[in-house]
């Protein structure tokens, strides 16, 4: 079963947020819309509405984060954390442009440890970034949005699957071991690990991006702590 491991990560959060730094005023020059599409897909499956509150783990360049604030409304709110602060400037100015600064809150900080306390969100929403972290850290990511979400809460995640893959996954994977530096996302198994984690699965999708296989999961916080 060696050959369908999950990859481990080997660049440090330090080198990390170095490269998002370095790459936030063009980042989305480098992902175009694939991913913002995806990800605006399992945030229409999360049905966020007026008065929620919601956290966005990893909020990059802030589409997503816009999005989230615009639908929460005057009477709710959204909070966004990433580890990068070239990322925080770059959303803080989306949001300003759009009007929306007094009903978001940004932070910057690691999900392995998140700043907030315990059963104060609705929903949390994490694109494309799970898969970041290396696998031991993984269940300890989702016991930190398990901890933060209401009971019954809901959990929205994209990521790059290892589910269903071929040539162009395992090329994929052949090219995040000779660059794990720029090529930082490496496929997981995001259902596997949501059921492991306790989580009850709501809604679910397979997808592709530039051919590789991406899962859609909506999960519900069952309150098993």
């Amino acid at each position: 079963m060696q050959e369908h491991a999950i990859q481990p990560v080997t660049r440090t959060k330090g080198e990390a947020k170095r490269f998002y730094d370095s790459v936030s005023r063009f980042y989305d020059n480098l992902t175009g819309s694939s991913e913002r599409k995806l990800a605006e897909k399992t945030l229409d499956r999360l049905n966020i509405g007026g008065g929620e509150s919601v956290l966005e783990i990893g909020f990059g360049t802030g589409h997503c984060l816009r999005w989230i604030a615009e639908r929460v409304g005057q009477k709710g709110r959204a909070y966004g954390m990433d580890i990068s602060s070239g990322m925080l400037d770059v959303t803080g100015r989306r949001l300003r442009e759009a009007g929306l600064v007094e009903r978001t809150d940004l932070c910057r900080g690691d999900a392995a440890s998140l700043p907030y306390g315990s059963c104060v969100f609705d929903v949390v929403f994490i694109s494309f970034t799970l898969e970041l972290f290396d696998t031991p850290e993984i269940p300890q990511v989702l016991h930190e949005t398990e901890r933060v979400l209401k009971q019954g809460g809901r959990l929205g995640i994209v990521s790059i699957s290892k589910e269903n893959g071929g040539t162009m996954l395992r090329f994929y994977e052949w090219a995040h071991r000779k660059w794990p530096k720029y090529i930082d996302c490496r496929p997981i198994y995001l259902e596997q690990a949501l059921r492991s984690a306790g989580y009850g699965i709501e809604d679910k999708e397979r997808a592709r991006m530039f051919r590789l296989p991406v899962e859609i999961v909506i999960a519900i916080n069952v309150g098993r702590r």
